[in-house]
C-alpha cells in the first residue's frame, strides 16, 4: 500500500526528509554497527502477563528472531500488503512483530490490551485484516473466546498467539520459535520494500461513532520519531523506558521509532505497575522515558525518589493535560532531570517544549516552539519541510495576532496521507493540502515581541459555550492543577437551557484532602479570571476515566449528577 503520490514524495525527498532506511534497514544498520549492544528488554513482571518469562535481546537477536517470525507469517499465509491486527501488551516480541511484519511487506494495525471482541472485530473489519497476532492469555485469564471471534471473521484466515500454550486450531509462535525455523519462505520472497509503504494502520476516535484508521509508513513515521531524539538528545548509548503502548503516536512515534532510528536499547513495560517502573529505572540506568503529569506529581513524594535513585535519567517526557511550573522546576533542582512537554497526534502533528527550545520551565509548561513558521528556524530536525499556521475557527481567516485562539493547520512531512476509506466521511484537509488538527492554539511572542511560541487552547470541540462566551477548559485545567488540593483535574461543559453550556471541574483530590466547590473559586478569584470562567458545579471522582492509551474522556463526565 503505497501512501503518499509521487510528486509529494519527489518533494520531500528532494529536500532529504523522506526516502529514508526501510525499518529492517534501520535493524539491520544497527546490527552491523553493534550487533551485541542490547536492544530489547521486557518487564521483570511479564510473567504475570503473558504467562513467559522476560527476554533480553541483543540487535543481533532482534534481526534474527524478526526472521524467523518473518517466515512462520508467510508460512501461515500472511504476504505482501496484508494487513495483520496485533494485540500484544508492551514486550519484546511486539516490537519485533512490527519488524517482521514490515520486512515481508505486511502492514500492522495494532489494538491496547483493553480492547475486546466488539472493538478488535469492528476494527479489524475495517482495514480487512486477513490475520491476527495475540496473546493466548493475559494477566492470568485466557483470551480463547477473544481470540475464537477474530477467527470468525471472513477476512481473517489466520489467528497467531504468544503464550505458554497452545490454542486451539491458532499457531503457537512461542512453540515455533523455541524450534529450528525454516527460512525457505524468506528466502523465495520477492518484495520492493520502500519507504512509502504503509507499515501501520493506527486508529483515533473523534467525533464519529466510527473509529477512523490512520495509515502511515516509514517515510512519515521518520520526522516524528526524529522530533523526540533530538529534543532529548538521544543516541545509541541511551537506554530508553516506554510505559505507553505501543498501538499510536506515543508508543510508536515517540518510542519505537526513536530506537529504530538511534540504535538504542528499549525497555518496555505496560499496562503501568508503579513499583515495577521505577524499579525499570534504577536496574536499567533508564537515561529517558514518558510518564503523565498526575504521576510526575504525585511521584516527588515517593521515597525512593532520590537523587541516587534517579541519577541516570536526563529527560522525561509528558503532556496531554497541564504540567505544573513548580513540578518542571523541582525536578530539575531536585534530580537534573528536565521535563519535556510532548502534544502529538497520530495525522502528524508534534511539538515538543525542550529546554533549548522553551527553557524557562514557567513557559515550558504551556508553550510549544512555533514549529513550520516561516519566520523561524529551530535545531531540531523533526519539522524540517513542515508549514503550520492558524486560522480562525469560524471564518476560516488566518491568524497573525498574538493572543487569538485558531485552529492549527500543519502540512509537512510527517502528515498522513489521509484516513483509511470508510472510516470517516469527512474530508480533513483544505484545498491547499493542509490538516485540520482541530486544536486551537494561540501565538505568543517572546521578549522581543517575535511570535515564536504557540499555546495550547484546547480541542475546537471540547471548548465550553456558555451565553455566547468561549471558555477554555484547558486554560481551568492549567490554573487548577496549581491547587495544592487537586491532584488531577478535568473541566467540561454541562447542558444547560439558559446559557447553553455551563462549567463543570471535575477534580481528583490529593490523599486526605477534601476539595469544595468555593475553594475552587477563591483559588480562580485569586488569580483574576473573568467571573464567566468560573465552575459552576464540582464532580469529585476517585479517579479520571480514560481511554485505552490514556485520554481523558470528557463526554462521560457531562451527564452525571455533580454538587
Amino acid at each position: 500500500m503505497r501512501l503518499h503520490p509521487p510528486a509529494r514524495v519527489a518533494e520531500y525527498e528532494a529536500l532529504g526528509v523522506w526516502g529514508v532506511p526501510t525499518w529492517p534497514e534501520r535493524v539491520s544498520e544497527h546490527v552491523a554497527q553493534a550487533p551485541d549492544r542490547t536492544a530489547l528488554v521486557d518487564a521483570p513482571n511479564l510473567t504475570s502477563l503473558m504467562g513467559l518469562g522476560p527476554q533480553r535481546y541483543t540487535w543481533r537477536q532482534v534481526q534474527e528472531r524478526a526472521r524467523d517470525l518473518a517466515s512462520l507469517l508467510l508460512a501461515a499465509g500472511v504476504g505482501p500488503g496484508d494487513v495483520v491486527g496485533l494485540q500484544l501488551p508492551n514486550c519484546a516480541d511486539l516490537a519485533v512483530s512490527y519488524v517482521a511484519l514490515s520486512s515481508i511487506g505486511a502492514i500492522a494495525t495494532p489494538f491496547p490490551m483493553q480492547y475486546r471482541e466488539y472493538e478488535l472485530t469492528q476494527m479489524c473489519e475495517l482495514a480487512g485484516a486477513t490475520a491476527f497476532v495475540g496473546a493466548a492469555e493475559f494477566q492470568g485469564t485466557p483470551l480463547d473466546e477473544r481470540l475464537a471471534a477474530l477467527a470468525a471473521l471472513p477476512s481473517v484466515h489466520t489467528v497467531l498467539t504468544f503464550g505458554p500454550r497452545a490454542v486451539v486450531d491458532h499457531v503457537d509462535l512461542t512453540a515455533a520459535l523455541a524450534a529450528p525455523v525454516d527460512r525457505a519462505p524468506l528466502d523465495r520472497l520477492e518484495v520492493d520494500l520502500d519507504p512509502n509503504d504503509a507499515v501501520t494502520i493506527c486508529w483515533t476516535s473523534g467525533t464519529e461513532a466510527t473509529p477512523k484508521g490512520v495509515p502511515r509508513c516509514a517515510n512519515d513515521w521518520e520526522p516524528m520519531g526524529l522530533t523526540s531524539v533530538d529534543a532529548m538528545g538521544l543516541t545509541g548509548q541511551d537506554v530508553v523506558l516506554n510505559p505507553f503502548p505501543m498501538v499510536n503516536m506515543a508508543g510508536i512515534g515517540g518510542m519505537l521509532v526513536p530506537w529504530l532510528l538511534t540504535g538504542a536499547t528499549l525497555v518496555l513495560h505496560h499496562p503501568f505497575d508503579a513499583p515495577v517502573f521505577f524499579g525499570q529505572i534504577r536496574e536499567e540506568q533508564v537515561s529517558y522515558t514518558v510518564v503523565p503529569p498526575a504521576l510526575l506529581v504525585r511521584a516527588l513524594d515517593l521515597p525512593f525518589m532520590t537523587p541516587e535513585g534517579m541519577r541516570s535519567l536526563r529527560h522525561i517526557g509528558s503532556g496531554s493535560a497541564p504540567l505544573p511550573p513548580p513540578m518542571i522546576r523541582a525536578y530539575r533542582e531536585r534530580f537534573g532531570i528536565d521535563i519535556v512537554n510532548c502534544f502529538g497526534s497520530n495525522e502528524g502533528l508534534n511539538l515538543v517544549g525542550d529546554p533549548e527550545t522553551v527553557p524557562d520551565p514557567e513557559h515550558r509548561s504551556h508553550l510549544f516552539p512555533r514549529f513550520g513558521s516561516p519566520d523561524h528556524s529551530w535545531s531540531n530536525r523533526g519539522p524540517r519541510g513542515y508549514e503550520t499556521r492558524l486560522v480562525d475557527p469560524g471564518s476560516g481567516a488566518e491568524i497573525t495576532e498574538e493572543g487569538l485562539p485558531g485552529e492549527l493547520l500543519v502540512k509537512g512531512p510527517g502528515v498522513i496521507a489521509g484516513y483509511l476509506p470508510g472510516t470517516t466521511s469527512s474530508d480533513p484537509f483544505t484545498e491547499d493540502g493542509f490538516y485540520r488538527s482541530g486544536d486551537l492554539f494561540m501565538y505568543v511572542a517572546d521578549a522581543v515581541g517575535d511570535l515564536r511560541y504557540l499555546q495550547y487552547v484546547d480541542r475546537a470541540k471540547d471548548m465550553i459555550v456558555r451565553g455566547g462566551m468561549n471558555i477554555s477548559p484547558a486554560e481551568l485545567e492549567t490554573l487548577l492543577a496549581g491547587h495544592e488540593d487537586v491532584e488531577e483535574v478535568a473541566v467540561v461543559g454541562v447542558p444547560d437551557p439558559a446559557l447553553g453550556e455551563r462549567t463543570r471541574a471535575v477534580v481528583v483530590p490529593r490523599a486526605g484532602a477534601e476539595v469544595t466547590l468555593s475553594s475552587l473559586v477563591d483559588f480562580l478569584r485569586e488569580r483574576h479570571i473573568a467571573s464567566y470562567k468560573l465552575p459552576e458545579s464540582l464532580l469529585v471522582v476517585d479517579e479520571l476515566p480514560r481511554n485505552p492509551v490514556g485520554k481523558v474522556l470528557k463526554r462521560s463526565l457531562r451527564h452525571v449528577e455533580a454538587s
